[in-house]
């Protein structure tokens, strides 16, 4: 009997149909996902008027979501890791579209606060575990590449909330763009089919010939016997995988990471719950300020998909520590009276390297834990991000509830990228020096 080594198959297979079907589900899976969630943005203005909101209100009622966010990552990545990522995925799609769209029927900031929890456990908990299936089925010479064109998804989600948003708004009211929420809802019996299992949890369940077909399929070159003994590192889980998140001399990355997690969602949702706002109050059309937010998920495809390339050839860590810093110059000249195309270029340059770096975030983390504790470790990294996610809005809220000059409120909200700066360089640092002591540890074994 032959033993083969699952991850050297997934990781020296060619490019192929699968891969373009793990990757074109999951990411369609982001799109709507993105879409759920920017979509509060696109109406904010809106709903403030016809509900009379203050910009705390209006805050707060956005932070809804994000708290179901957080509950939902620290509670579907650990959970996928016990009942498969696939199932864990198919209850994400149910609670973000189907709450989605009931928010188009909310008739009270309550009722709308409710669905917006609800379909944010959906939201929070699906990316770790689309994240973690990509990384896992993904060549490695092209893993952060393709996590990072994955998750672009997210970018064209909230491209599509503030493009649809701009044709559908102004015929049919605020609620249209929650209905065009249930698409996936249709779509999901066909995720169900297609999407394969990890291959991870197969083995550790003991659906030994499932995982051989699914692998032919990851490489139909490669020679699998029938008798063949598949073994996969760290297959078996020992201990709590959240303490496993801290043992091995994993604990100051992890919290490294945790940060750079909490400082970039706050970036990201600050500038997509209020840019909108932001630009109408000084003194763009409502169009105009969508429009902005348009550009500011084009500018993150390109942000990650680039990130995700120097990623692959260069440092992922060492790359985002370089983004975060450009994010934080680039969000304070936004608020500096500049001519269009500069600031339009601005507004793109602060997608790229906020939405572009949480993207690349999620590709990190996935690289950096083991298959068995991926779930976990990306659920929680989200999750404790989402506290991030949380301040954004209301600190945005807060400062225009205080009218402070409109420079004040960017430079408030590029501060934290400066701090994800200092977290990821010290994770790349600790990552080498890890580095080092095991090949002096290999070395000196042999």
């Amino acid at each position: 009997m032959r033993k083969t080594d699952v991850h050297h198959i997934i990781d020296n297979a060619r490019f192929n149909r699968f891969h373009w079907m793990v990757l074109f589900w999951c990411a369609l899976i982001i799109i709507f996902d993105g879409y759920d969630l920017v979509i509060y943005g696109v109406v904010l203005p809106l709903i403030m008027k016809e509900w009379g909101l203050t910009p705390l209100e209006a805050g707060a009622l956005g932070s809804y979501a994000l708290f179901g966010m957080m509950f939902g990552a620290l509670f579907f990545g650990p959970l996928a890791d016990k009942i498969g990522r696939k199932k864990a995925i198919t209850l994400c799609v149910v609670l973000f579209s189907g709450f989605t769209v009931l928010n188009g029927f909310a008739d009270s900031p309550t009722e709308f606060g409710i669905c917006r929890f609800i379909a944010g456990l959906g939201i929070g908990g699906v990316m770790p575990n689309v994240v973690a299936l990509m990384n896992e089925y993904a060549p490695k010479k092209i893993r952060s590449t393709l996590v990072a064109i994955m998750f672009s998804g997210y970018s064209v989600g909230g491209m599509l909330s503030a493009g649809l948003g701009m044709v559908l708004i102004p015929q049919f009211g605020w609620q249209a763009v929650f209905f065009v929420a249930g698409i996936p809802l249709l779509l999901l019996p066909l995720v169900v089919y297609l999407l394969p299992e990890s291959v991870g949890f197969m083995l550790r369940k003991g659906r030994t010939e499932e995982a051989r077909q699914v692998l032919k399929r990851v490489d139909p070159a490669y020679d699998l016997r029938a008798d063949d003994q598949l073994q996969m590192a760290a297959v078996k889980s020992t201990g709590t995988p959240v303490l496993q998140l801290f043992s091995d001399g994993r604990a100051l990355r992890t919290l490294m990471l945790w940060l750079a997690f909490f400082c970039c969602l706050l970036m990201v949702y600050a500038l997509s719950s209020w840019l909108p706002k932001l630009m109408a109050n000084a003194g763009y059309s409502l169009g105009s300020s969508l429009s902005f937010l348009l550009v500011l998920n084009f500018g993150a495809i390109f942000g990650a998909i680039g990130g995700g390339v120097m990623g692959d050839k260069l440092n992922l860590p060492r790359v985002l520590a370089v983004f975060f810093v450009i994010a934080a110059v680039s969000i304070t000249l936004l608020g500096i009276k500049s001519p269009t195309p500069v600031l339009y270029l601005l507004i793109a340059i602060a997608g790229a390297t906020t939405i572009g770096s949480q993207i690349l975030l999620y590709a990190c983390a996935a690289q950096f834990y083991s298959m068995n504790i991926r779930s976990t470790g990306l659920g929680w990294a989200s999750g404790i991000g989402r506290n991030g996610a949380i301040v954004g809005p209301l600190l945005g809220g807060a400062l225009l509830g205080i009218s402070l000059p409109l420079q004040y409120n960017f430079m408030a909200f590029a501060l934290p990228g400066a701090v994800a700066a200092i977290a990821m360089s010290v994770f790349a640092i600790s990552s080498q020096r890890s580095s080092r002591a095991a090949q002096a540890s290999v070395a000196a074994a042999s």
